[in-house]
């Protein structure tokens, strides 16, 4: 089957409902322009207090996941839900989990991120992702059709080694839905998404949030589609919206038909 790729933009808060109301219209209008395999950026159905957080992961996961599940199956999509809060059964602690659901309303894989971030900015911003989320361990692969889906979280894009065993595992789409921070993700996101498209000769789909969520939170924006070429199909403008752009798997082929990287390593990726 044809793949249509949609990259979700949304500026989510720490009002579920509200969040979901937004995930419906841009589903939607999404699906309208042909989407049949469309993604939600990272923390699509809260991103709110962390504290609260922790308080309402139960509720958080158990609507993100009745949504994605039900919303899939009355489009008849392939959904990817870039990241909720999830309980782990450690005290103080949830899984910062991305699910892709079928359009028969099933849960086809789930992925935790592995990598959290923690940084101190120069703007005098501090994240501390591990005060609240605990870390996956294993990458995840997805097919769809005959095509093979690396599923990852934003800060996991600054690890090349988890892509390059994500396309070593088969995986011809990255997908990397995210929430980048604005200082970050004016300098580094367009350039570390084409550096993993190009490095591992795949598409790239990066479903983002955009704008500001909060008194301390403001996120960068720019949904896109990146080819294997590295070049940028597709990007949303500012606000809510999508990125849309057919996924030709013969391309994927044929970059790594001309230029055989993929053939040619001589280190292992641990």
């Amino acid at each position: 089957m044809e793949l249509i790729a949609a990259a979700i933009q949304l500026t989510s808060t720490g009002d579920i409902s509200a969040n979901l109301a937004a995930c419906m219209q841009q589903v939607e209008t999404a699906a309208d322009r042909g989407a049949n395999f469309i993604t939600l950026p990272e923390n699509w159905s809260f991103l709110g207090d962390e504290q609260q957080k922790l308080h309402l992961a139960g509720e958080i996961d158990a609507r993100s996941r009745d949504w994605l599940l039900s919303t899939a199956a009355d489009f008849g999509v392939y959904l990817l839900g870039g990241g909720h809060a999830v309980p782990s059964g450690t005290p103080g602690k949830v899984f910062n989990q991305s699910l892709l659901a079928s359009p028969g309303g099933q849960v086809l894989a789930s992925y935790n991120k592995i990598h959290l971030f923690d940084v101190d900015l120069s703007t005098g911003q501090q994240f501390r992702e591990s005060n609240t989320v605990m870390a996956g361990e294993d990458p995840i692969t997805a097919r769809i059709g005959d095509t093979v889906i690396g599923l990852t979280i934003c800060y996991d894009l600054r690890f090349p080694e988890l892509y390059r065993r994500l396309a070593n595992a088969g995986a011809q789409v990255l997908c990397i839905p995210s929430a980048f921070t604005l200082h970050t993700g004016k300098d580094h996101w367009h350039a570390l998404l084409r550096a993993r498209a190009i490095e591992n000769q795949c598409y790239v789909i990066a479903a983002a949030q955009y704008g500001r969520h909060n008194a301390s939170r403001v996120s960068y924006g720019h949904a896109l589609i990146v080819d294997p070429w590295g070049t940028v199909v597709a990007e949303a403008s500012d606000g809510a919206g999508a990125a849309v752009a057919p996924l030709n798997l013969a391309l994927v082929s044929s970059v790594r038909d001309q230029l055989p990287c993929l053939k040619h390593q001589r280190m292992n990726v641990l």
